[in-house]
Formats: structure tokens, sequence, C-alpha cells
């Protein structure tokens, strides 16, 4: 279908200021069958709409256009996209509780459609309550009637089915539309696929884990000390460790090649520092000049970490330097997707609009490429943000805020905390939680020492350091800072979560697997296409030169499907029959309860009476009657071939000297591949060529017109017979 064709029909549907800026044809999966289906991307004032829309055709045009779901493209739209090679694109869009399965077809145009949805739903997230959704309430109600309509007729048919068969309505699937041709059955995978996607509740459960997040800039120092004091003071090991370092290397060395032995020194420190009671594996390190962030596991999950992917943003000099920036690591553990991000934002007190800017750059920016399209922070179940974010107290001077902290008035000063007023004012950090603040400010310090920076600068003391996360069923523990590390101005910080993860039952899942997969063969054998034929076996008689024979082959399509049936060729055979034998229609469409007639015609020309008299071939032949979608169908043709002296060669018929039927059948084919082979003394010339030229000689010179016209088929029969049979009686051409 051609899109272009259907927008003015949807264009219709919209009324003005409301705008379809993609169009793209799709097919969606419902239950056990697959429907074609029209996706849009609507624009109204900055807000956008996802539209599906379902269409009614007349003969070959579309005359209606319905809407089936109006959703706003907001934080609660989700877009997942699958992708293996060599296959179709599974794309998954879930809104509140909906969830719809699409498949698209691997092409430019796809991706293209999938790229400009990923970037307006990035688009929305970041000004959504700017944005006003009110105009899509009157598309949803539309929608919602629809589908009810929809329901009420599958419900009707669904109830007759039952009264009809029995037949559980777990099973239901639009059977008359399915026997119209429609509708059809989905593709296996997509169904299993599709199926398994619905039932995930019924075979996952949760755990809870604990991820311990901690982050600290440590000023271009060298580990000079232990960091038990940071990464190992719970009672119990945590199940991850998320460990973020800024500043790592202030060298030029590191800063121009991206080399820095402190990676080593700093990860052997952390190695020796993680929880005694635990035995952790490394997934990942990544760093970016001097950030850098490494993924713990406990051993007993490693098994169940998959998909982990990295990257880097540099927002410092010119934007892009990597002295300021973020890198992050994404990963699933079972069935739930993580994602770590750990940033150093732009430094200075007036410079909190540059920070802003950095974390919308790295927002926009951090891509995981392994994934099509590339998966971004956003699409994961679970965020956590975490890094030297530098924002710093305003309206305050350094005096007031150490006074207050001698009191511990925390709530105090953090009322001037810029990363609270850009928080609440919704600048940064949408949808992002962070837990109270219990803890001196971490920043700045006199190094190796617990005094407040006693510089020129006399800094206020902020919590540049922070720990912010984002997703459902997180629950932090605590939140802290660890004063007893001096070696850098910063103090390190950390977080500990209890995180809900969704676990597949492995023993569930087979059990549900396997009840799907039975659906689905009960599905597909009740509507495996199904046809009966009159007969598989089809015996010509006699069969002569240049007499055609016909026999009619019926197929009746007893099933409850169309049928799309083709006589196909066999393995190594160039053609579906044999050069003597033509089949009219050798493929077609039959509907339910209705039949085609097939006519077979045998017709052996010059071409194929000279390998039948030669013995290379016989009016023998296997036709192979394929079912699209079921199985096929094996039918034999069979018949006499009378040899006659047409299709042999001139050399044979002067070493007979008898007809040609008189002839056995073995001798005809032992001249034929032997020249010294004769019966009897040969002729000079064939004595049909010697019968032909004396009949002429004889009866046709007064003839009018002689060799100017055709003459008739019938008279092509008799001189066919008299020189095959040699009776001359025979012949009453020009008497």
């Amino acid at each position: 279908m051609d899109c272009l064709q259907i927008l003015p029909k949807i264009q219709a549907k919209l009324i003005t200021g409301e705008n379809v800026i993609a169009i793209y044809e799709v097919v969606l999966m419902e239950g056990w069958v697959k429907t074609s289906r029209i996706l849009s991307l609507v624009e109204n004032a900055s807000s956008y709409g996802f539209f599906v829309f379902n269409f009614i055709r007349n003969l070959d045009a579309i005359s209606e256009v319905v809407i089936n779901y109006a959703f706003p493209i907001n934080n609660e739209f989700k877009i997942n996209v699958d992708f293996e090679e060599n296959s179709d694109i599974s794309l998954t869009i879930t809104f509140h509780k909906v969830k719809l399965l699409f498949e698209m077809m691997s092409c430019e145009k796809t991706k293209n459609f999938i790229s400009e949805l990923h970037r307006i739903s990035e688009m929305s997230s970041k000004k959504e309550n700017f944005l006003d959704f009110a105009w899509l309430s009157k598309y949803m109600n539309e929608a919602t009637l629809s589908r009810s309509e929809e329901d009420n007729f599958q419900n009707h048919e669904a109830n007759g089915q039952i009264e009809d068969t029995q037949v559980n309505t777990d099973l239901f699937v639009p059977r008359h539309s399915i026997a119209r041709g429609t509708t059809p059955i989905a593709g296996r995978e997509s169904a299993v696929r599709y199926q398994m996607t619905l039932k995930e509740n019924d075979y996952t459960y949760t755990q809870s884990i604990r991820i311990f997040v901690g982050t600290w800039n440590v000023n271009g120092q060298a580990p000079s000390c232990s960091l038990s004091d940071w990464l190992n003071v719970d009672p119990e090991p945590p199940d991850i460790y998320a460990i973020g370092f800024q500043e790592l290397d202030l060298s030029k060395e590191a800063f121009l090649f991206n080399d820095s032995p402190r990676e080593e020194e700093w990860l052997a420190a952390v190695i020796n520092s993680l929880h005694h009671k635990g035995k952790y594996r490394k997934i990942v390190l990544i760093r970016l000049v001097g950030m850098m962030l490494i993924i713990f596991v406990k051993e007993q999950h490693a098994a169940y970490i998959r998909g982990v992917a990295t990257d880097t943003v540099g927002t410092g000099i010119m934007g892009k330097l990597g002295n300021k920036g973020g890198v992050s690591v994404r990963l699933d553990i079972h069935n739930t997707s993580l994602c770590f991000v750990n940033a150093h934002l732009a430094a200075h007190v007036e410079e909190y609009e540059r920070r802003n800017q950095d974390y919308r750059d790295i927002c926009s920016r951090i891509s995981f490429p392994k994934f099509l399209p590339p998966k971004t922070i956003k699409d994961h179940d679970q965020i956590y943000w975490f890094g030297d974010l530098n924002y710093r107290i305003t309206e305050l001077d350094a005096s007031t805020v150490k006074r207050l902290i001698e009191t511990n008035s925390y709530d105090a000063i953090l009322i001037y905390d810029q990363l609270k007023q850009n928080f609440k004012a919704e600048r940064v950090f949408e949808k992002y939680k962070e837990g109270r603040i219990t803890f001196k400010p971490t920043y700045k310090y006199d190094t190796g020492s617990d005094e407040w920076d006693t510089s020129e600068k006399n800094r206020a003391p902020a919590w540049c350091d922070r720990i912010l996360w984002k997703g459902d069923r997180i629950q932090q523990i605590c939140y802290r800072s660890h004063p007893s590390l001096k070696i850098s101005d910063h103090k390190p910080v950390s977080a500990l979560f209890n995180s809900e993860i969704r676990v597949i039952d492995a023993v569930k899942y087979r059990k549900i697997h396997e009840e799907v997969m039975k659906k689905l063969d009960k599905l597909e054998n009740e509507f495996l296409p199904q046809v009966m034929v009159d007969t598989t076996e089809i015996i010509f008689d006699k069969v002569c030169f240049l007499e055609a024979q016909n026999k009619d082959l019926i197929i009746a399509n007893t099933g409850q499907v169309p049928v799309q049936f083709e006589f196909i060729k066999k393995l190594d055979d160039s053609s579906y029959c044999k050069d003597w034998l033509h089949i009219e229609p050798y493929m077609g469409f039959i509907m339910p309860g209705e039949k085609c007639d097939v006519k077979l015609e045998v017709y052996v020309d010059k071409r194929s009476a000279y390998e039948l008299n030669s013995g290379k071939d016989k009016l023998y032949d296997i036709l192979v009657l394929h079912l699209e979608g079921g199985k096929d169908i094996f039918i034999t043709v069979t018949g006499t071939y009378i040899y006659s002296c047409f299709g042999m060669s001139l050399d044979v018929l002067s070493r007979i000297n008898i007809p040609v039927r008189e002839v056995a059948k073995e001798e005809l084919i032992m001249l034929e591949k032997n020249n010294d082979y004769r019966l009897g003394d040969p002729y000079p010339v064939p004595k049909e060529i010697w019968y032909l030229v004396d009949h002429l000689y004889r009866n046709g010179m007064k003839q009018q017109h002689l060799f100017e016209q055709p003459g008739l088929h019938s008279e092509l029969l008799q001189i066919r017979d008299w020189l095959d049979t040699g009776v001359p009686e025979q012949m009453r051409i020009f008497q």
C-alpha cells in the first residue's frame, strides 16, 4: 500500500492545526493473528500524539480509516525495538497498561520512522510539563469506542464458535475474517513472542538485590589509603557495585592521550577494598580522561548479566572534550535493564546554567549503538545518575553556611542549593529522585584534613557530589558521605539501594512456553490449508503424435482458510512438468468450500517425439501440488505413446524396412542407440520420404497453389497414420 494515498483520509480525521508528520504501514500482532495497521505521528502546538489506524478496503481502494489507538507521546509512552539480523523489526509500544507489538520490514524507511519516533519521544520527555495533550482526549475516546465495537463483533463470533465447536475462548481467533482471507494467521515466531510478552507476569517474579553506588572526585591524587571506609562499611555485601571517579588524573597526558597509570592504581585499590564477605567479578570499566566508572557484581549473578554496553560524552572545552562530561554503562540483569551514569559537570558557582546544559547534552548524546535503534539513557527500567555534579550554594556567604553546618541545619542551607532549585523548577533531572541529605557538604576541604577551604577563594561548602535515581521498585536504604577519607578536596559519597528486579522462573517459563506452543500447534492444525483432489493418478489413453488429449483434475478446499496452490518444480528440474504436458491453471486461490477445475493436456510435438522415440523420455511424470502453508500432494501422470516415424532420425528410418508401428519399442530404442543395428537391408532413402514424394507425384501435380497454403490438421493425422502403418489405401489427399 502507498501510505501517501491514505494520508489525506487520515489528515481529514484531524482538525486545523493538527498535522501528520510521519506515517507508516505495519503489522499489528493481535492474539494469534496479524492485521495491517497504519501508524501516524501527529503534531499539535509542539505536543505529539501516536495514532494507530485501522482501514476498510472497498475493492482496491481504501474507503475509510478508523482510529484504533491514540496515545500522548510523554514520559508514560515507552518504546522498545528488537532487531535480529535478516529478520523483521519488532516495535513494542507501552502506554500505561496497554502494550502493542508491531512488526516492520527491515529497511531504511522503517529505521527513519523509528528514529523520528525516538526523537519526538526524547524531545517531549524534556518539556512534558509545558505540553498540553488535552487535544488528544476526543481521539482517545473515539479509539476506545471503535475498539469496543470490534470487541462486540469478536465476542459475537467467539460465542458462535463455542456453540458450534466447543472451542476454548483462550484460543479465540476471528474465524470468519480468516476464512475470507482478510486476516492472516501470524507467523509462528511472531505469535510465540507476542504471547510470551503478554504472559510475562505469569513466569517472572521480583527479587530484591542490593546496589551500592559510590562517587568520589579524587583531585588527581593517587590511592594512598585503603578505600574500605567507603566501600566496605555495611554489614552485608551488596550484589552490585557501581563506583564512579572524577578527576582521576589531572595530567596533560591523560587529557591529550586518554592514557593514565592512575586507572590501574585506583582499580587495584577498589578491588582490595570491596566487601570482605562477597566474591565479585568486574563486569566493565569505562574511562574518559578523569572520569571512570567500574561495575562489579557478585559471582552468583554474573551468569545473568547480559547486554553490557558503554558510552562516553565529553562536554568540556568547546563542548566536546573530556575534562567534563559523562561515562555510562548499561546492562541487563535477569529481565531488568539498568543504566549507570557517572558525570562531572561544569565548575564554578555562577555556571549552573552550563551544568544544566551538560546534563541535557549527556542525556541526548549517550547512546548504546549495539542495539538497533541505539538505546539511550531513558530506555531502561532503572537509572542511577551520580558524580561531581558541581551544583553550589547561592545567596549565602561562606561564613553563614559554615555556621549552619555546625548546628546540623542542613535543610536551611539546601534551600539555596542550585540542584534543588533547578530540580524544583524542572530544568534538570525530571522524574529523578534524591534521598534526604543528612551529611555535611562534600566540598571544598583542605587536602588531607577536615578543614573547610582556607584558600583566598574561601569557597562556601557545597554538596557537589550527588547520587540520584529514576525507575520503579527502587528503595534507597542510606545516603551518606565518608569524611574519614581525606586525600582529596572532596569527600566520597555512597548510597545503598534495594532494587526489585524481574527474574524469569525457568520452570514456569518452560510450562507457559509449552502451553503457548500447544495452543499454536492446535491453531495451526485447525487452520492448516486443506484440499481434496478427485484423483492422484491421471492415466491418459493411447497418445499419438500431434494429437492432444485432455483430463480434468478437481481441487476442492475442504479447510477453513483460503488456499493458495501451485504446481512446483521438483529438485533439479527446470519446470514443474515435462514438455509434453501443459497445466492450466498451474496456480490459483480457492476460498473455503469452493473448488478449482484444472485442465491437463498431453501433446507430443516434434521436440518431445524424439525423446520418446529414443527412450530418453516416457509418458510418465510426477506433479507436486504445493499448498502455501500446508503440505504437498503428489499426482502421477501416465500414458502410452504410439510410436511414429515423426521425431525419428532419417538414418534410423532408412534402416527399417517395415512400418514403424510393427517394430517393437525395444528395437526402436536400439536403432537410435546403435548405428550398426538394422531391420533387414537398409534403404538408400527412408521409405516414408519415398512414399510422400511418390504420392505427390501421382496425385498432387495438378493441385492448385500447392505448398502455398497450410494443410488441415486432420490431413496431417492421415499422413501420420499412413506412414506409420504403411497402408496407403487410407489416404484420400488430392483424390
